[in-house]
């Protein structure tokens, strides 16, 4: 009894494993994936446990649009990631919480809010939120299936 045969085939699964988790991991990475929204900041609009599609091509072309919803590293806890619409763009005058009243948003950040305005920390708290901190663009909701829906405009 050889252990060739057996060390052949088990080194073709590692290969075939190896190659399905490096495919798994670019298209997570640089396409979309799936990511569980929590909290209610974007109510009515997106409530808790809903399940949402978001693809991570068009904030790395920087071809987002004011109204997408992003979800993003929150800028005060990168621990923590954040499901926001864009409200502003570089160079947009924009209305915060601030004893200026109001600014104009730096070129390379966007101005962030949830559609929750009364229970939603955002740039109105934080400021503007630079563009490097967005992981991807909401493309639908998937979950709960009854409430399946595209939440983009193009």
């Amino acid at each position: 009894m050889s252990v060739r045969p057996f060390l052949g085939k088990a080194s073709a699964v590692i290969g075939y494993v190896l190659q399905t988790a490096c495919i798994t991991h670019c298209i997570i990475e640089y396409v979309g994936d799936f990511v569980l929204c929590t909290g209610p900041s974007m109510e009515p609009t997106l409530e808790t446990n809903n399940i949402l599609f978001t693809e991570h091509i068009t904030p790395r072309l920087q071809r987002l649009r004011r109204g997408d919803i992003i979800t993003a590293k929150c800028p005060t806890d990168p621990k923590q990631n954040i499901c926001k619409r864009i409200t502003g763009l570089p160079g947009d005058k924009v209305k915060g919480y601030f004893p200026r009243g109001s600014q104009v948003v730096p070129r390379g950040h966007v101005w962030l809010e949830g559609d929750n305005s009364d229970n939603s920390k955002d740039s109105r708290m934080y400021g503007p939120v630079p563009q490097g901190l967005i992981r991807g663009r909401v493309v639908c909701r998937v979950w709960p299936l009854n409430k399946m829906s595209f939440l983009t405009e193009h």
